[in-house]
């Protein structure tokens, strides 16, 4: 499920992928340019605890790939893309399916780029809302992503990686 898939190949493979089906979670868009991609976790049988609302594991392990895989997608094989770190904060039960939007914007993969012109690695936190249908926050997850520069590229594997990823 690596970069030779497009985007409606690999919706479609993601929400039959056991460990993310597990969830109850599902990938309902992903942008042409992979940078917006949207899920949604509905209240079922799958996701409701003993309490009535959303299991708080389906809510993070749906949040938990996104932001690694658009980037490893967006900035091609010649970086290597690893969840360090997550929190999640619980606001409000969610009785109702939720949202969530996950963007990563041309200015902030200049950055990626540009730091790790310099540094041999960084840490990129994201945060994720999940949402009702009214845009009512019912939960919040801080992602941290590190990223680095694959070790031992000719410059000439670099550009066609670069190519690639664009």
């Amino acid at each position: 499920m690596k970069e030779k898939l497009g985007p409606r190949t690999f919706r479609f493979m993601m929400n039959l992928w056991p460990c993310y089906r597990g969830t109850g979670g599902r990938v309902t868009h992903i942008s042409p340019d992979w940078k917006e991609l949207r899920i949604r976790i509905p209240l079922n049988l799958q996701t409701r605890n003993y309490v009535g609302s959303i299991f708080g594991g389906s809510l993070y392990g749906a949040v938990d790939p996104p932001y690694m895989l658009m980037l490893i997608r967006l900035l091609g094989p010649a970086y290597v893309v690893w969840d360090k770190a997550a929190t999640i904060r619980f606001l409000k039960p969610g009785r109702t399916a939720l949202f969530a939007t996950f963007r990563v914007d041309d200015a902030e993969l200049a950055e990626i780029r540009r730091r790790l012109e310099t540094e041999p690695k960084i840490d990129r936190t994201y945060r994720v809302a999940l949402a009702d249908a009214d845009g009512t926050v019912h939960a919040e997850v801080d992602k941290i992503i590190q990223i680095r520069k694959k070790e031992a590229q000719t410059e000439e594997e670099r550009r066609s990686a670069e190519a690639r990823a664009r």
